[in-house]
This record gives C-alpha cells, sequence and structure tokens, in this order.
C-alpha cells in the first residue's frame, strides 16, 4: 500500500480529524483561504481515501466564503454548488461518521450548505458565513477518552 492510499470505503475518523485541526481553526477565524490552503495540502495527501471529501467540501465552503467576502457572486455560488456535489459524495460513499456530527457539527453545516440556492444573492451566503465548527483547542481532551476506549 502507498502512503497516504488507504481503503477507498474509509469513515472518516480521529486520524482524519486530528489533521485538519489548524485549517477548521483557520475557519472558524474567517481565515477562509488559510483554511483552503491548509487542507489542501491534507486533500492531496490522502488520495484514496474517500473522507478526502470532508476535506474537499470544507476547502470549497471555505473558497465560497472567501469569494463572498469580495463580493464575488459567480465564485461563491461557484464553488458552493460545487461543495454541495462533494456533500453528496461523502453520503454516497459511506464517509460520514459519528466523528463528524461530534467535532464538526456535520448535520449542521451540510444543512446551511443546503440552504444556500444554486442560484443565490449574496444575501443567501449570510448564514454559513457565521457558522463555526466545534473549537478545535477544545478537541484534544475528547480525543483522547474515545482513543483510551478503543
Amino acid at each position: 500500500m502507498t502512503r497516504g492510499v488507504k481503503d477507498s470505503m474509509s469513515q472518516f475518523e480521529i486520524e482524519h480529524l486530528k489533521k485538519m485541526k489548524q485549517g477548521i481553526q483557520y475557519f472558524n477565524e474567517a481565515k477562509y483561504w488559510e483554511c483552503h490552503e491548509e487542507l489542501e495540502d491534507h486533500w492531496l495527501e490522502d488520495m484514496g481515501d474517500n473522507a478526502r471529501y470532508v476535506y474537499w467540501t470544507i476547502i470549497q465552503v471555505a473558497t465560497s466564503l472567501y469569494h463572498y467576502e469580495d463580493g464575488n457572486l459567480a465564485g461563491a455560488r461557484g464553488m458552493m454548488n460545487k461543495a454541495r456535489d462533494k456533500i453528496s459524495k461523502c453520503r454516497m460513499y459511506g464517509v460520514e461518521s459519528e466523528i463528524m456530527n461530534k467535532f464538526l457539527q456535520w448535520k449542521l453545516f451540510t444543512k446551511l450548505v443546503s440552504e444556500v440556492p444554486t442560484e443565490p444573492s449574496l444575501d443567501d451566503f449570510k448564514k454559513i458565513s457565521q457558522f463555526k465548527f466545534s473549537r478545535p483547542d477544545k478537541w484534544d481532551v475528547h480525543i483522547k477518552k474515545m482513543e483510551s476506549k478503543a
């Protein structure tokens, strides 16, 4: 097996979450371009692992919000529509896990993404632009508990 290549049917696990910590922190700070750059490294590293669709979704939402902040409706719309496609791939490939719901509030996140119309106005991005993932600085305690149970 090649480094970084895993079973393509893998669910999102703690190891994926740990990789995302800095990118999620950037997202929560509305540093969307930095979020994109940080998560892109992991997305590239995890070729062959369907859990990378989670990184890809967040990269595309972050890029959409970067365009939204610049008033670039075409860029914001295009990236949000692509993010919706990645969410459907997460579901189709069985990537979604309880870890995503606990640490990323995945259900709320995907609900807010789905509420942005496919032909939105800039105002339609307001709710998703206010979304924050759970604080990564609080993850370690919960992660250690989960790992000790495994």
